[in-house]
C-alpha cells in the first residue's frame, strides 16, 4: 500500500474513533497529538493507537496486551486475535472500564 493512501486510512479512522467515543457517552478522554490517539479512563490507564508506516500497520496497546493490525480488503484485521479492529477496540475498552464498551465503527 502506498505511504499516502496508508496515512489518510489512518487519519480517517482516528477521526471515526473519536466519533464513536463522542456518540457512544462512555467516559472516555482522547487527544490526538502527531498523529497518535491517546484514549484515557477514569482510572487514568490508557489506550494507546498508532501508525507503524514502515510496517503498513495500526497498533494498539493497552494494559491487556499490544496489539498489530493490518488492513485487509474489508478493513483493518488483528491477526494474532483472529478479530476486527471493532471487536478488539470494545474489549480492550471494556477491559479498561470494566463495563460493557461498544463504540460503532461503521
Amino acid at each position: 500500500m502506498q505511504e499516502s493512501k496508508f496515512n489518510q486510512l489512518i487519519d480517517e479512522l482516528l477521526i471515526t474513533i473519536e466519533d464513536a467515543i463522542d456518540e457512544s457517552g462512555e467516559d472516555i478522554d482522547y487527544d490526538t497529538i502527531a498523529g497518535i490517539l491517546t484514549l484515557e479512563f477514569s482510572d487514568q490507564s490508557k489506550i494507546i493507537i498508532n501508525r507503524q508506516a514502515a510496517l503498513n500497520q495500526l497498533w494498539i496497546a493497552a494494559r491487556s496486551g499490544g496489539f498489530h493490525l493490518d488492513y485487509l480488503d474489508d478493513g483493518w484485521f488483528c491477526k494474532n486475535q483472529d478479530c476486527s479492529l471493532q471487536t478488539l477496540l470494545d474489549r480492550v475498552c471494556s477491559d479498561q472500564t470494566k463495563s460493557n464498551v461498544h463504540l460503532k465503527l461503521d
